[in-house]
């Protein structure tokens, strides 16, 4: 659905203590989260209409928003799985 906002507390629910935990200690996650958010903005700004990009600009918008929810999930995954260890 165009402009539908995919942050990822809405993405992945069930991390949502995971992402608070490395958001507050983990500055590596901390700086993709906020890219991931950046082009969560500008790609909904784009599809509202709002800001005017190529449709080509826009697919590498999202292929990189892809990547990085792929990466932050693997983040969240790791680190939900040592908690459960400790």
């Amino acid at each position: 659905m165009l402009g539908e906002k995919h942050h990822l507390s809405i993405e992945f629910p069930e991390f949502r203590e995971q992402i608070h935990l490395l958001k507050t200690t983990d500055p590596e996650f901390e700086k993709l989260h906020q890219e991931y958010d950046e082009l969560n903005d500008e790609i909904r700004r784009t599809e509202l209409e709002i800001e005017a990009h190529s449709d080509e600009f826009l697919e590498n918008l999202k292929k990189r928003r892809v990547q990085l929810k792929d990466t932050l999930y693997g983040m969240l995954k790791k680190a939900a799985e040592e908690s459960v260890e400790s």
